[in-house]
């Protein structure tokens, strides 16, 4: 297993990211993977997500799979391997 860390942008819509917080953080609550921890940035401009996986192709698809990224209220994305 590797260390990832998921970092992303939000969108201007706020009405968007109020609706879809609640299913993005049943989201990674429910996957309960090893080392998992994550938040928004104080300013609220996005977030940073780490966690372990099996390799880049299941850390990437864990990342695409989040409800921000799925309904747009993300703009940008980033999943890399996280040397901690």
């Amino acid at each position: 297993m590797a260390r990832y860390a998921f970092s992303y942008l939000m969108s201007d819509d706020v009405a968007l990211i109020r609706e879809t917080v609640p299913r993005h953080v049943e989201y990674w609550n429910a996957l309960e993977l090893p080392d998992y921890i994550g938040g928004p940035y104080s300013d609220r401009s996005g977030g940073l997500i780490t966690f372990s996986a099996q390799d880049d192709e299941v850390a990437g698809r864990l990342a695409s799979g989040d409800p921000f990224v799925k309904t747009g209220a993300v703009t940008d994305y980033r999943v890399r391997q996280w040397i901690a």
